[in-house]
């Protein structure tokens, strides 16, 4: 389960030091997220981080 986790969180820190995410991007966050069926307290926050990111536009969603 760490190692998703270190995964995740490789993804989530790629999209913020692009500073943008595309759709296929989120997906794949999301995807990796759910992956072993559980979101655990890390990946929540991980998640939280980068949603609030998206929501003051410090990481802009962008089309592919």
């Amino acid at each position: 389960m760490e190692r998703q986790g270190n995964i995740l969180r490789e993804m989530i820190d790629k999209a913020i030091q692009d500073e943008r995410i595309t759709a296929k991007e989120y997906d794949q966050i999301m995807e990796q997220a759910h992956a072993d069926g559980i979101i655990d307290a890390e990946e929540r926050v991980l998640l939280a981080t980068l949603q609030a990111m998206i929501g003051d536009g410090s990481v802009k969603r962008v089309k592919e």
